[in-house]
């Protein structure tokens, strides 16, 4: 099934925007015509089958002046978010005979009825108040071309559309325009455009991607989506506007009394394709931290909040006051990173390690504060970070940027993102939600148990007597790699290394191939060659604020043994000055 947007002009002089969506929200096609005849050899081959196509302009209209009942219910809840409708009726010449979205309609083929469920249909739309409901803005975007109203200030509004659509991906129903050539062409030419008929064009076929995601929208979630009027009367099909939405303050002439959450977003989009390169860097860094201390963990992973959820979260409220004087500064979580570990104690080695490494500016503990509550339920630890001035390149991208980083376990990341999905995506029956409370509180006091018998275990394999001998002949790496075993060597480390922290699984490998560069090609070697290892001072000039992991211990160990004939190893190169500096640190030389 396709889903249809088309942007429709008054009349044939002026360009006609045309979307397409496939049944998963993927956007096909993105065009700007002039002509009926276009309009209909544009679209033919999408709508030969199952399609519903949203037209932005009125396709019933039979009252001979004011408003029609339907723009009249729609300015009720609208108009005071900028977002009413203009009167159409039978006075106005284009609407004397059949209105052209009609006419286009009925050259399409299309049911214009919108309680039909034909799987051919029609319906009319509006963006603004659709982008009002979806995007909980306090007011419409001012894109549109009206007096007063500079190229910029027309640029800058488009690009927070633009941002906010692409937002969409994680919604429900998703919609995908992100790296589609045609779309990226509609983001370029809206920033280098010189003149307002160039952004035009664009906001033509702009808004004929929300007619096409209102389509989608109406067809997924009818249970949200409102229809004003009738088809005797016409019609407007848009989705509900929040209950809980209120106007944004319109700006005080005098200055600065009321907080601009127009001109935070709009600022925002302009920051936010320059912040995903600062969370892929943040990512970085704190990958790299955690891989140079051998901590365990699952995954390191970053987001960059999305314009629709900065948006969002700029218009809250407390009391009908915005809950952010400063939207750009206030929200933390521009920038976000998730490391989820294997153990609950790893959580703290984690916040250790950032601690000693970058600058902490707040730390949460929210399943202490919930334990604190003598409850059960959401466990994870929220830090802020960001770099010590002065302490990095002043060219680094992360330079004057902060992260919220999330750091909790498997379990506990299981349990929020169930429990998200359910409440806050699905859909919970009234009688059913104190039971839904109470079967949460009690998987969430499960979990936490199993964490800590985890951590046990792991203990408990630490203490324990270990041999490499005890390695199974079928884990032995076949053929006629000379290699140590990553899993040899892991049981080997567990014996030598009996306080140390498991390592991730890959990290095995990766210094398993340079105990090989080394030319050591059994355990017994390299038990050999770590003898000389003074581990009392060298832990004591390391100063290790963290527990390191296994391979890190190895990893210093030879570091000690062989100094620069390690670090010249080519499996180091990455890494030679990192090396050279801890080899320094271990001499005592600084």
């Amino acid at each position: 099934m396709h889903f249809v947007g088309v942007d429709l002009a008054w009349g044939e002089r002026r360009p006609t925007g045309l979307a397409v969506l496939d049944a998963e929200g993927h956007l096909r096609a993105v065009a700007a015509v002039r002509t009926d005849a276009e309009i209909v050899a544009a679209l033919a081959s999408y709508v030969e089958e199952d399609c519903l196509v949203a037209i932005d302009a009125p396709i019933v209209v039979a009252n001979a002046t004011g408003n029609r009942p339907a723009e009249a219910a729609l300015n009720k809840d609208f108009a005071r978010f900028d977002a009413g409708a203009h009167p159409s009726n039978t006075g106005k010449p284009e609407f004397r005979d059949q209105p052209r979205a009609a006419r286009v309609a009925a050259l399409l083929g299309l049911d214009i009825n919108p309680r039909s469920r034909r799987p051919r249909r029609a319906i009319e739309v509006y963006p603004h108040p659709a982008t009002v409901a979806l995007f909980r803005l306090g007011r419409t975007l001012k894109y549109k071309n009206k007096p007063g109203r500079d190229l910029e200030q027309l640029r800058a509004d488009l690009l927070v559309l633009l941002g906010l659509l692409e937002g969409l991906a994680a919604a429900e129903p998703p919609l995908h325009v992100g790296g589609v050539p045609a779309w990226l062409s509609l983001r370029s030419a809206t920033e280098t455009a010189t003149r307002k008929s160039e952004l035009r064009v664009v906001e033509d076929q702009v808004d004929a991607v929300v007619c096409a995601y209102v389509a989608l929208f109406a067809e997924r979630r009818p249970e949200d989506t409102t229809t004003y009027g009738d088809l005797e009367t016409g019609y407007i099909v848009t989705p509900t506007l929040p209950a809980d939405l209120v106007p944004a303050p319109r700006p005080a002439r005098d200055a600065a009394a009321s907080t601009d959450i127009g001109a935070a977003v709009r600022r925002y989009a302009e920051l936010e394709p320059g912040l995903r390169r600062v969370t892929d860097g943040f990512v970085q860094l704190v990958t790299s931290i955690l891989d140079e201390a051998g901590i365990n963990y699952l995954t390191v992973t970053g987001r960059t909040k999305s314009v629709s959820s900065f948006a969002a979260k700029a218009a809250r409220t407390v009391a009908g006051r915005p809950l952010y004087a400063d939207p750009l500064r206030e929200i933390t979580d521009q920038v976000g990173v998730r490391v989820i570990t294997y153990v609950h104690s790893d959580v703290q080695a984690v916040v250790d390690l950032l601690d000693d490494q970058v600058v902490v500016h707040d730390d949460r503990d929210l399943g202490q504060e919930t334990a604190n509550e003598g409850r059960f339920g959401y466990s994870s630890r929220h830090l802020v970070v960001g770099l010590a001035p002065g302490g990095h390149d002043p060219e680094d991208v992360l330079q004057g940027h902060q992260a919220s980083i999330q750091i909790r376990t498997v379990l506990q990341h299981a349990w929020a993102e169930f429990e998200h999905d359910i409440r806050y995506k699905g859909t919970v029956p009234a009688e059913h939600v104190l039971e839904l409370d109470r079967r949460f509180t009690l998987a969430a006091g499960l979990l936490e148990l199993a964490d800590r018998e985890f951590s046990t275990i792991r203990d408990l394999l630490r203490e324990g007597p270990t041999e490499a001998d005890d390695v199974d002949e079928d884990d032995e790496l076949e053929g006629e790699d000379p290699r140590i075993s990553p899993r040899e060597l892991a049981a080997f480390l567990a014996g030598q290394y009996a306080d140390a922290g498991w390592s991730r699984t890959d990290h095995y490998a990766w210094i398993s191939a340079l105990v090989l560069e080394l030319g050591i090609t059994s355990l017994a070697a390299l038990g050999e060659a770590l003898r000389s290892v003074d581990d009392d001072t060298l832990r004591e000039r390391m100063g290790y604020r963290y527990p390191p992991g296994a391979v890190r211990r190895l990893d210093d160990a030879l570091l000690w043994v062989y100094g620069e004939r390690y670090v010249q190893l080519r499996g180091n190169a990455h890494r030679a000055a990192a090396l050279r500096a801890r080899w320094a640190r271990m001499r005592g030389e600084d």
